[in-house]
This record gives C-alpha cells, structure tokens and sequence, in this order.
C-alpha cells in the first residue's frame, strides 16, 4: 500500500503584531505626516512604494522574524496596496527607514534595529527622531557604507538623504522633510489642504473684487 506524503503545514504571516500604532498622538500624526508627504512627493514614481507600521517579513517560513519599521520606502517595486511585506517575493528590502523613538523604545532602535537593518536587511539609510527630545541624541541618521552603518553628518541643522534626495529636520520645532533642489519645505497634508483652501478664498475675492471694479467701470460709462 503507497504511503500517503504529508503534505508541508501552511506558514501563517500575520498581519498584526497587537502592538498600537505608537504611544502618544505626537508619534502617530508625525508618523502620518511622514508617510502622506513621502508617497505625494514620489507620486510620479510607479516604482516607489511608501508605507509604514507594516508588518515586515525577512526570513521565509519563519514568521517570528518580522520587524515593522515606522516609516520606509523601497525603490524598485510596484506601489500597491500590501497586507504584509515579504522581502522574499519583493525581491527588495528598504533603502530608507524612519524610527520614531521614545525613552522606551529608544535602545532597541538604537541597538537591535540598527543591527537589523544594516547586516540582514541592508537598509541603505536609517533614521532615528524622538519628538520629545527625551533622549539624547533624539536625532541621529545612518548610511550604510561597506555593510557598515556610519552616522551622517549635520549639513544646516539638517540630515541629507540620498536615497530620497531629501533632507529630515526641524523646521520652526517642527520634524518635516527638505527639498534641497526648490529649497522648500514638504508640507503634510492637512496643512495643503489649508494653504489650497486659503489660495481659492484669495482667488475668489480678487475675482469678486474685479468683477465689482467692473461693473462700476460699467455703471460709469452709461451715465
């Protein structure tokens, strides 16, 4: 009688690892902020895929080794809606990494992550940035060099990116991206909501406000 092959169990990559999104409202909005700003800034670009607190799978068939970075983006692969990423069929880890720290998860990121993301995964660039300044340094960067990560240089108060041909830092005391070639600063999305809201009230007036000099101009030459 043939013995009936067994056939290998199903592996389960969870989509969820229970953890809340971040501690306080400051970390979720900034971490939102950096998300909606990166993918309107990459928008052009079918091969840029931007996400965040995505559970991130490194090693097939063990979901153990997962890490879900804040903020990432990879270049080279489709910007489709994921439930997970597996860098083993995407065929590319991150080449870019914001952590957004606290006191309690300021080592872990500053230690363990690090070595992550530069031996196994190769992140070429990887940020750190407490919005509280409660640890010291709460702004530190990395590029990856030889497989070694060295830490990147001020350049006006600023952290330059290569990898997004941006800049990361404080504007007005307020963590946001720089855009060096139009030397202007990335605005998150509420406040373009805002500036475009405020941009159509002035066109409005300034038409409301011809279209009165006009009628007057009208008026006058009837009379």
């Amino acid at each position: 009688m043939q013995e009936r092959v067994k056939a290998a169990p199903t592996v389960v990559y969870p989509e969820s690892d229970g953890k809340p999104m971040a501690e306080t409202d400051v970390h979720r909005n900034l971490m939102i902020d950096f998300i909606q700003m990166l993918k309107r800034h990459f928008s052009d670009s079918n091969d840029t895929y931007v996400s965040g607190n995505l559970l991130m799978y490194y090693e097939e068939g063990n979901p153990r080794k997962s890490v879900s970075p804040d903020v990432f983006v990879v270049f080279g692969v489709s910007k489709k809606q994921r439930r997970t990423y597996k860098i083993w069929e995407e065929g590319r880890a991150p080449h870019f990494v914001l952590e957004v720290a606290s006191p309690s998860t300021y080592r872990h990121d500053l230690t363990y992550k690090k070595d992550l993301y530069a031996s196994v995964l190769g992140v070429s660039e990887y940020y750190i940035y407490d919005p509280y300044h409660e640890v010291n340094p709460y702004f530190v960067g990395y590029r990856l060099v030889d497989g070694v990560y060295e830490e990147i240089g001020l350049v006006d108060e600023r952290l330059p990116s290569l990898m997004l041909g941006l800049d990361l830092g404080e504007n007005e005391g307020v963590f946001g991206l720089y855009d060096p070639r139009r030397s202007v600063w990335l605005q998150p999305l509420e406040k373009q909501i805002e500036q475009e809201a405020e941009a159509r009230q002035r066109a409005e007036a300034e038409l409301a406000q011809a279209l009165a000099a006009l009628k007057r101009l009208e008026e006058k030459e009837r009379t």
